[in-house]
């Protein structure tokens, strides 16, 4: 399971437990310090998603996390001393204290030294104002009635929700594929053995025959079970979500260099294949097999991951 994290993003509003707040901009970046619980938590490749208290404001993945030092105010109640003080935007005295209950004008105040952190997460921001209430994000929380700023959630949770709400997968593949992306150019792996691969190899040459589905007929020996979709995430073989594939095909595929449009059902193929004769030739050609909707499906969540931009 890979873990998100909901984070409280409120601006120069974030004033919880008696500090001048964060330079936050939810769409490039967040930052919080060592005062806040999970501080050091966070990682590289987490997913991260940005809230106001009421609704989801975007998620997106953490690129790079940068680490300072700094000297940080902090206020407190000058009658008991507790850091539970709220500025008041409307009232006078300016301040009150939801520990003991005094209003003040002045602050008691003083000064840590801190760890600074702040995630640039920019790469695969996602927009998702209003997508998930705030009542919805506390339940996905691996504790949902914890009040920290920054709470442990499932990824796979999180991403099952949106899809639900909006139906649109094709951000969430784009953010996906950034988290796989590890730093330093290497990528997570993800190995799962193929239980039942024989099986689903075996009933694709039963209803297809011996028929490359990009490129036409080709003998059994020369033809692979192509997943539409990522086996090692899933571990399901879905009816209807697999096409027989010359080998090279299968390959270019999986890599996003050969797509199918999934409104034309015509291949794709990308511009630096097209440098190639035999797959230049491809181009614009339907596929040699007929498509069911679950084909459509999956081809289109494929499209949108490696054609964003069509």
């Amino acid at each position: 399971m890979t873990t998100a994290w909901l984070v409280l993003a409120l601006g120069d509003r974030r004033e919880h437990a008696g500090n001048d707040g964060y330079d936050d901009n939810p769409a490039e970046h967040y930052s919080w310090d060592s005062t806040v619980p999970n501080h050091a938590r966070l990682a590289e490749g987490d997913v991260i998603a940005l809230w106001d208290r009421k609704e989801l404001i975007g998620v997106s993945v953490i690129e790079a996390i940068e680490t300072d030092t700094h000297e940080k105010t902090l206020y407190f109640c000058p009658h008991c001393d507790k850091a539970a003080i709220k500025r008041r935007q409307q009232k006078a005295p300016q301040y009150r204290c939801y520990d003991c209950g005094t209003s003040f004008d002045v602050p008691g105040r003083t000064t840590k030294q801190v760890t600074t952190y702040r995630s640039r997460h920019g790469k695969a921001w996602m927009e998702a104002r209003g997508l998930l209430s705030g009542a919805e994000l506390r339940a996905l929380c691996d504790s949902p009635r914890s009040q920290h700023s920054m709470r442990p959630a499932r990824w796979e949770k999180l991403r099952n929700a949106l899809t639900a709400v909006t139906g649109n997968v094709g951000e969430l593949d784009a953010l996906e594929e950034t988290r796989l992306a590890i730093p330093g150019g290497h990528r997570e792996t993800v190995v799962r053995v193929r239980i039942g691969q024989g099986a689903f190899r075996k009933r694709l040459l039963a209803d297809q025959g011996e028929l490359c589905a990009f490129t036409g007929p080709a003998p059994a020996t020369a033809l692979e079970a192509a997943h539409l979709y990522s086996y090692a995430q899933s571990g399901e073989h879905h009816e209807h979500g697999g096409l027989l594939l010359r080998r090279d095909i299968h390959r270019l595929f999986d890599l996003g260099e050969i797509a199918v449009n999934p409104t034309t059902g015509t291949l794709d193929i990308s511009a630096e294949m097209l440098a190639y004769p035999l797959y230049a030739s491809l181009q614009g050609k339907p596929v040699a097999v007929p498509l069911q909707r679950e084909h459509r499906t999956w081809l289109g969540r494929h499209w949108r991951l490696h054609r964003p931009e069509s």
